[in-house]
């Protein structure tokens, strides 16, 4: 297999394509090769729309892929689109590997085209906030698998959910493979359980187009590191003893979701992958030069600003309070975000202090996680909450209340969007490079365990 030359295939994609975009390229491609390619319905989204499997026939391993595990997480949904394709017209490719591979392109269909405002540009920072989705955690179909574990019991996996279990226990996935995306930084992995042969290969594709590992800050201070910019795939369980360890009484009304999928296929010996991808890069996410700032301090300088942050819009939202009337997935979202938040940062803080790995000098990659990438996913909450004044506006709410917070978050979103953008050097990286990274990196994988 020959992953340079199927890198070079990518086609240049200029805009994301929209859910009915992609449902129509689907059937398109069931019709150019109806020997090859069925679709059936596995389920039905929380609005009623029918949730599709696509299915490539070939050999007795199984691959399952899915796109949108969060909706505000498109890259996957165009790398289906080109690996369906690839695998469709490359007998060659498809006989080599041995898989039968299946295919949902956004299992969270309904949740994406609440993000459709931005996914055909322009691909600024404050851009995608204004138009920003993304659920709270027992409304993403990622985190709500059943399981108990101590204090926590969660067993209302959402009809998304129940889907991506039917096709996990039907077809026994030998390969599993979420596809997310971050927002700003480089690219890393998570995988569930540690596959050396793979390391040297997942640090080369992203080369292939130009694009860093992201070796700043993880995403979680529990991450266990199996290689630079390789992380084990993080459990509720995990993340639970975390949360227990620093401080928290009761981990589970911090959580308030569930399993991830890669737990729920644990049962069956899948091999679960991720690859994180951001829509942005900076010349400061991945570089190792030491700053003249402790770890520590950056970090509880980052947490500090988050509080901040946080206590303009509770401000805002006290004062609106007795005038909400609508409950929508996004103020669903804004309030599960903000009940939370102080405890997780409570819990970080109580890690900053006490780790020995944050008393050392932070590297400018380490710098930028805290200071200025925090700093744009903050402002995607920023643009959730306006969108959420907005939304009691346009429904006729005359509250001079509501309307002067949807006029503040507005205006505050559109300044420090514009603050943040001038304080990076960002590039909106190729999402031909985005595609040509996961699909690389997936089907790397899928000969891994070809050969295992």
């Amino acid at each position: 297999m020959d992953l340079r030359a199927i890198a070079q295939d990518v086609p240049d994609y200029q805009v994301f394509m929209t859910i009915d975009e992609l449902n129509a390229s689907s059937h398109r491609l069931a019709a150019e090769f109806p020997g090859l390619v069925s679709i059936r319905v596995v389920g039905q989204t929380r609005r009623g729309d029918p949730i599709e499997l696509l299915t490539i026939a070939g050999g007795e391993r199984q691959a399952f892929v899915f796109g949108g595990p969060h909706p505000n997480e498109p890259i996957g949904t165009m790398t289906i689109e080109y690996l369906s394709r690839r695998l469709c017209e490359d007998s060659a490719l498809r006989d080599e590997l041995g898989y039968t591979w299946h295919f949902i392109k956004s299992i969270d269909a309904d949740g994406m085209r609440l993000n459709e405002g931005w996914m055909k540009g322009p691909f600024t920072p404050t851009n995608y906030a204004r138009h920003f989705f993304r659920p709270a955690p027992f409304d993403q179909v990622e985190w709500t698998f059943p399981i108990e574990y101590k204090t926590l019991k969660f067993d209302a996996p959402l009809p998304e959910t129940q889907a991506l279990m039917r096709v996990i226990d039907e077809v026994k996935p030998t390969l599993l493979y979420s596809l997310h995306n971050a927002g700003f930084g480089g690219v890393y992995y998570y995988i569930s359980e540690a596959c050396e042969p793979l390391y040297a290969t997942f640090h080369d594709i992203p080369t292939w187009f130009d694009l860093a590992l992201d070796l700043g800050e993880p995403e979680m201070n529990n991450a266990v590191t199996l290689a630079p910019a390789i992380y084990q795939m993080l459990t509720s369980r995990d993340s639970y003893d975390y949360l227990e360890q620093n401080g928290i009484a009761d981990p589970a009304e911090v959580l308030k979701s569930g399993a991830s999928s890669a737990e729920y296929a644990s049962r069956h010996g899948s091999f679960f992958l991720v690859v994180e991808m951001p829509y942005y890069d900076e010349p400061r996410v991945n570089d190792q030069t030491p700053t003249d700032v402790l770890r520590r301090t950056a970090i509880l300088e980052g947490l500090d600003s988050q509080d901040a942050f946080e206590a303009w819009i509770l401000d805002r939202m006290a004062e609106v309070k007795a005038d909400l009337r609508l409950e929508t997935p996004i103020s669903r979202a804004v309030n599960a975000f903000l009940s939370t938040g102080a405890q997780y940062r409570q819990a970080s803080r109580q890690w900053a202090q006490t780790s020995e790995e944050t008393n050392r000098p932070a590297t400018q990659a380490e710098y930028f996680s805290n200071l200025l990438g925090a700093r744009f996913y903050r402002l995607l909450i920023l643009g959730m909450f306006a969108r959420m004044m907005e939304a009691e506006v346009e429904a006729g709410n005359a509250s001079a209340a509501i309307r002067s917070a949807a006029e503040q978050a507005r205006a505050r979103l559109e300044t420090q969007g514009a603050d943040l953008e001038s304080q990076l050097n960002y590039r909106v990286i190729p999402i031909r490079s985005l595609v040509g990274v996961q699909t690389c990196a997936g089907l790397a994988t899928a000969a891994y365990l070809r050969d295992r």
